[in-house]
């Protein structure tokens, strides 16, 4: 058995949205917090769920627990769904392949576990709110100062894809594109993408980076190549650019390398998937 605390809050509705799970099963204990800007309390709410749901492995057995009416109710009393289809497709596609016991709880009535969840998606909304940001007061472009912040280990992860023709695929996958090693050529130039990230975005501090990952996923099916870049630091802000940059040269080398067979292939879906380290803590995306 596996029980998910799950809380949502919003700061505007629509503003700055929190959302937190905490996954318990037997005495281990998983802490899951994300964020998200102008959205809705009800998002919030259900992106909780879904994100602690797919913690979960498939045909478990699971009970929410919720102090939200909307997504309890709606789960088990069908109430019209007028809004947020997207994230009720995500929530119903988890909920197919696991029995799921949906329990209500009073908001704020001192089941710890939920008390906690809230402080936490709370937390997140005061974090963004007292974000820095590139502009002082005076409305002029600055780099945000870190100098009174402490290093902590940050990780951040990456993805991206790149869609091209099949016949483009098994070119890279036999290793016969005319300019070489397509993949090796990619993970090489994401590397040093992420190394240089500070020279290419004029706001990003340089940082000691203390470990750079490129990966690739072949899906023959769809014609994709996945990409994933995951950084590490000792540092006072985050490696975020750093991935991303990391996974966005790469594409871009995978696109240089192969544009002479194949002009129609697309860069989609860049996006960060996970960072943790500083107040924040660990966010997970997908």
């Amino acid at each position: 058995m596996i029980d998910i605390y799950t809380d949502g809050a919003c700061s505007g509705n629509p503003g700055p949205g929190g959302w937190a799970a905490i996954v318990v099963q037997g005495d281990e204990e998983l802490e899951l917090k994300g964020s998200a800007e102008g959205t809705t309390n009800n998002r919030m709410e259900i992106t909780a769920t879904i994100e602690g749901l797919a913690q979960t492995p498939e045909n478990a057995e699971v009970t929410i627990h919720s102090d939200s009416q909307y997504v309890v109710n709606t789960m088990t009393k069908n109430w019209k769904r007028n809004a947020n289809r997207d994230l009720w497709q995500k929530l119903d596609d988890l909920v197919l392949n696991r029995k799921v016991n949906w329990v209500w709880v009073k908001g704020h009535d001192g089941h710890p576990q939920n008390e906690r969840a809230d402080k936490l998606a709370v937390e997140i909304i005061d974090q963004l709110s007292r974000m820095p940001t590139h502009f002082d007061s005076s409305g002029q472009v600055h780099m945000v100062d870190v100098s009174e912040k402490q290093a902590t280990e940050r990780i951040a992860i990456a993805k991206g894809t790149v869609k091209m023709k099949p016949e483009t695929l098994e070119l890279i996958e036999k290793g016969q594109s005319a300019k070489g090693d397509v993949l090796a050529l990619a993970q090489t130039s994401g590397i040093m993408a992420a190394k240089k990230t500070s020279e290419l975005i004029p706001l990003c501090h340089p940082l000691r980076i203390t470990n750079v990952a490129v990966e690739f996923e072949m899906d023959k099916k769809s014609s994709v190549i996945g990409i994933i870049a995951t950084v590490k630091a000792v540092e006072k802000t985050g490696v975020e650019m750093e991935a991303l940059t990391a996974v966005s040269v790469s594409a871009l080398t995978i696109y240089d390398m192969c544009k002479a067979v194949d002009r129609g292939m697309k860069i989609e879906n860049i996006r960060l998937v996970k960072k943790a380290g500083g107040k924040s803590g660990t966010i997970t995306l997908e």
